[in-house]
């Protein structure tokens, strides 16, 4: 087995394919790229048993064969050549020798057959999104979901189609994240909900791009295809909670504000909150925002004073300044609208301005005891 690929093209395709393998693997073999060649179509493909990913890259050859190349060994080597045409040809030794214009490294291989199968999906559902809306989707809702082992639905994002839009939810019991498209919907109600590893590199990939993203899926597994590539991962098993109960319908009380002023201020205060629970105060009346907190332990404490929009009652209400600056970093707009009803009840964060027509972001946080 022989063909002929440029370094640069071979490296940009196995950089983003090593992200789906872990640094310490259960089985040996997923510690290596599946090269799959049939004529000049080489198939790689990486797994972590959970998520398999694969690309299709063009080479030069009239071969076929397929091995499993050591993926640390193989990168590491990648990221020194400049661009020029490398040579690989399968010794009889189990080497695999990659020829380049100054030099030639032999590499153990091991059978390709070894390579666990990637999973074929059984009567799937499909849906057509835009690479960049599917990257949007993430970005802005992966940050919300949880880490705790003990609660797996949470800890990934849950992907709700209809044919009236897609909506995408994160939560991690503290704060929540709802973004919807309304621009862009599936023939047929389905939800399922994904782990984070796949779509961080899904995110990575699809950033900016102006390619049709092909998700098919069933009961067990999602299938990404656009490109040249493939990505599929078991979905996280279980039920997700039910969101929707948990956003206060009713919040007369409505607060308008700059967001990168209310950021750089909640930043600043918070430098002097307590360690552990990260909490500053929000008391609105009239057109005045005081953001204050204090540490009592060591005597440190800061106040700031902003003018914003506000209609309602007057309130003190409590926050952990961690997840209102997540969620303010998170969003684009020039100006923001917080939504409360009660100090015990949850604020609704919203985007005032900047979105796409037929975008809707909610953002939900959850207050902190205030001791008085």
């Amino acid at each position: 087995m022989k063909f002929i690929v440029s370094s640069t093209y071979l490296l940009k395709q196995l950089q983003v394919l090593g992200g789906v393998i872990n640094n310490s693997n259960t089985l040996p073999i997923l510690d290596n790229f599946l090269f799959d060649l049939e004529k000049n179509k080489l198939t790689v493909s990486a797994s972590d048993l959970e998520t398999t990913m694969s690309t299709v890259l063009e080479v030069d050859s009239d071969n076929e064969g397929t091995i499993a190349v050591p993926a640390k060994l193989l990168l590491e080597t990648l990221k020194t050549f400049p661009e020029q045409p490398l040579t690989f040809v399968v010794e009889d030794n189990n080497t695999v020798e990659i020829s380049s214009n100054h030099g030639k490294y032999a590499l153990a291989y091991a059978d390709g057959a070894e390579f666990p199968k990637a999973v074929e999906l059984a009567n799937p559902s499909a849906t057509i999104i835009l690479g960049d809306i599917l990257a949007t989707a993430i970005n802005k809702t992966i940050f919300a979901a949880g880490n705790d082992d003990l609660r797996p639905v949470m800890s990934g994002v849950f992907f709700q189609f209809s044919p009236e839009n897609l909506t995408f939810v994160a939560t991690d019991a503290h704060k929540l994240v709802k973004y919807q498209r309304a621009d862009v919907t599936a023939s047929q109600v389905a939800e399922f909900i994904m782990p984070k590893k796949p779509l961080n590199l899904l995110k990575g990939i699809l950033a900016g791009s102006e390619s049709e993203v092909t998700i098919e899926y069933n009961e067990s597994n999602a299938k990404f295809s656009f490109e040249n590539t493939e990505l599929i991962c078991r979905l996280i098993d279980g039920k997700y909670p039910n969101y929707e109960a948990v956003i206060p319908k009713e919040n007369p009380n409505k607060l308008t504000i700059a967001r990168n002023q209310f950021l750089s201020s909640v930043r600043r205060v918070s430098i002097f909150s307590n360690k552990t629970t990260h909490q500053i105060r929000l008391k609105i009346a009239g057109a005045e925002l005081n953001i204050s907190a204090e540490d009592i332990d060591y005597s440190n404490k800061a106040e700031e004073r902003l003018t914003c929009s506000y209609q309602g009652d007057d309130m003190q209400i409590g926050f952990n300044s961690r997840f209102l600056t997540e969620m303010l970093n998170n969003l684009g707009s020039d100006e923001v609208s917080l939504e409360m009803s009660l100090p015990n009840r949850a604020g609704i964060l919203t985007p005032i301005d900047g979105l796409d027509e037929g975008e809707h972001v909610t953002m939900l946080v959850m207050p902190v005891m205030l001791n008085s």
